[in-house]
């Protein structure tokens, strides 16, 4: 019983985790999907990675020929002018026209976001918090979660004594890893409980946003976790939960450091500033470093399929060599990218159980 009410601790915090997250990742400014790579008729890789991976305001499927089959994503704005508007992106006709004086800025330090041309000539950006691609992804994982630890919780409501089968017996061996691997040893055998359903929300959300965004059709190919909008969210909570539960011998240590000679803390207090700059550096570690290897990873796969196309320019029987290197590498980046895909969310919630342990941790 006690791991069914881990389990909808475990929900709440996903739904909660994931609206907060909306906002901040709507303000990221997406970019207009499959925008021109080529000038004069020159591939240009730069363009065509930075479209793949960034956010946009429709879900792309398939090109056939010059024609663009795409998802339409709600785009939901407040204008100044107009007040509330919502539209579909269709609308947009993938960025080539205008509705209602809305269009998205196709260059220019704007670029990729939906602006609006005012009565007297001005340009204007409205509050933007439309439903984009990596957003739309965000929702696909709720469901994911949802549907997994449901059916998980009613499993272990059903048969409370009974042996794990199916999806049970695939997830509880990661559920104990986190928790005797993770939380036993980072928090403490007394004090891990009620920080499990965080922990579990934190692994499983990147995880689970991990191996979508590998995933090349749809409802996969978002670049969620490498979304800094998205990382900066989840170094955030961890942030909050550590600083929250932090007990009196915590914040003593950051303001008095015990064993530290005084000068160092009058009348200049080097260690106080010292320690007190730690607790914003550590969730910025968090966030950079999920964003960075999750981005990096996508760089370098669509970065040699890029190789394809440059060589099969100057002689295209180069690039049919290039060619068979290039998709040799991006299978052997894809099965590297399933192991990071897991680690990355290993480090993540190891980093946080460690945060909130040195915060709770008593005096010895």
């Amino acid at each position: 019983m006690h791991c069914v009410s881990r389990v909808r601790l475990l929900l709440l915090s996903a739904i909660f985790l994931h609206i907060f997250s909306i906002n901040l990742i709507s303000a990221s400014e997406p970019v207009e999907e499959h925008s021109e790579t080529t000038q004069h008729g020159i591939f240009e890789p730069g363009p065509f990675i930075f479209d793949h991976i960034g956010d946009t305001y429709e879900w792309h499927i398939i090109d056939i020929g010059h024609k663009k089959i795409s998802i339409p994503l709600p785009v939901i704005l407040i204008s100044r002018n107009q007040g509330l508007i919502i539209f579909m992106s269709s609308k947009f006709h993938h960025g080539s026209k205008s509705y209602r004086n809305f269009h998205i800025e196709q260059e220019g330090e704007n670029k990729g976001s939906i602006v609006e041309t005012l009565p007297d000539g001005t340009i204007s950006l409205p509050f933007d918090i439309s439903i984009t691609k990596n957003i739309a992804s965000i929702f696909v994982s709720i469901l994911i979660i949802l549907w997994l630890f449901i059916k998980i919780g009613n499993a272990y409501k059903r048969n409370p004594l009974s042996p794990p089968s199916g999806i049970q017996s695939l997830l509880e061996p990661v559920i104990l890893f986190i928790r005797d691997e993770l939380a036993i040893p980072s928090i403490g055998k007394n004090k891990h409980e009620r920080f499990m359903p965080y922990l579990l929300t934190v692994f499983f959300f990147i995880w689970i946003n991990n191996m979508l965004g590998l995933i090349p059709i749809f409802p996969g190919g978002a670049n969620v976790t490498g979304n800094i909008a998205v990382t900066m969210v989840l170094a955030f909570l961890t942030f909050v939960v550590t600083a929250i539960s932090g007990n009196k011998n915590y914040w003593k240590h950051i303001f008095n450091t015990p064993g530290v000679p005084a000068w160092l803390k009058v009348p200049i207090p080097v260690m106080p500033l010292v320690e007190t700059l730690g607790i914003f550096t550590k969730p910025i570690v968090l966030m950079i470093r999920l964003f960075a290897n999750i981005s990096a990873g996508h760089i370098i796969s669509l970065g040699f399929l890029s190789l394809i196309f440059l060589f099969g320019q100057s002689n295209q029987i180069l690039g049919y060599g290039v060619s068979v290197v290039s998709v040799l590498f991006i299978m052997f980046m894809t099965l590297l990218e399933l192991l990071v895909a897991f680690i990355q969310a290993y480090v993540f919630t190891f980093l946080s159980a460690l945060y909130i342990g040195m915060a709770v941790e008593e005096h010895h």
